[in-house]
């Protein structure tokens, strides 16, 4: 087996580094496994793809500024190159914002070595205030089992955080040319064929819990909707009036909470 990670990028010049450290650290855990790590620098005005060439990734170039795209010529790319090793090849998605624990790459292949064509893994929020962490994590981990050490076979999907086989990728037809959401569409198509999906919680990667991010309506737009920047300023002090005194359905008290959108 042959191991490729894809990781797409937009003006990532700043976290890109970080993120390539990590998957170094993965990649040395799977040795003597082959692994080739593929950015695809898309549409970047910066340095991502300099800093990411320095730091031994293949870099693919493109002015598309959609993340389906990118991460589909990267995966072409990184294809191409395993192409001649005569090996089974296995796909590791992360995203350039993200750090991936050493336990990546192994913990995917155990799971591929046991006849998975997929797996799914979850993420935590890195940098974020300890309010928006703890309102992101009261929904994110809703349907998580109580018990200690019960498997949570989660719903998510995280492109950041996707591993599949080259075989299945390519009888799905790959990564649409959507500006977000093609890490669902294409678990989707994976899900109809009947691929064996493996949902865990098992190596759970660290993504930047920034509020301005470089896919429409992704994570960062959630979590700038789920940014309680009311409560994040102290409440006026009510004064001390009939009206403030008479119990339940008093002035100045605080309606029911707006819901919050499902997290994908």
């Amino acid at each position: 087996m042959a191991v490729a990670v894809v990781v797409p990028a937009h003006n990532e010049e700043h976290r890109i580094g970080a993120c390539l450290r990590s998957v170094r650290r993965a990649a040395a855990e799977v040795a003597p496994l082959p692994v080739v790590t593929v950015v695809a620098a898309d549409a970047c005005t910066d340095a991502t793809a300099v800093v990411a060439a320095r730091a031994g990734a293949h870099v693919v170039r493109l002015e598309h500024r959609t993340v389906g795209v990118a991460r589909a010529a990267g995966t072409a790319h990184a294809l191409h190159l395993l192409a001649g090793t005569g090996r089974d090849v296995w796909l590791a998605m992360t995203d350039a914002d993200t750090t991936v624990p050493d336990t990546w790459l192994t913990d995917q292949i155990d799971w591929a070595r046991q006849g998975y064509d997929v797996v799914l893994g979850t993420v935590r929020l890195a940098g974020g205030s300890r309010r928006l962490t703890a309102l992101h994590d009261a929904h994110y981990f809703r349907t998580r089992p109580a018990g200690a050490g019960e498997p949570w076979h989660h719903p998510h999907v995280h492109g950041a955080n996707l591993g599949l086989s080259a075989t299945a990728y390519l009888r799905a037809g790959g990564f649409a040319a959507l500006p977000t959401g093609e890490d669902r569409d294409l678990v989707a198509r994976l899900t109809a064929q009947g691929h064996r999906i493996a949902r865990t919680d098992r190596h759970p990667v660290r993504t930047a819990a920034r509020l301005r991010g470089r896919a429409p309506d992704g994570l960062a737009d959630l979590l700038a909707a789920l940014r309680p920047s009311v409560w994040d300023r102290p409440l006026p002090e009510l004064r001390s009036t009939p009206a403030a005194r008479s119990g339940p359905g008093r002035a100045g008290e605080p309606g029911d909470a707006p819901l919050v959108p499902p997290l994908s």
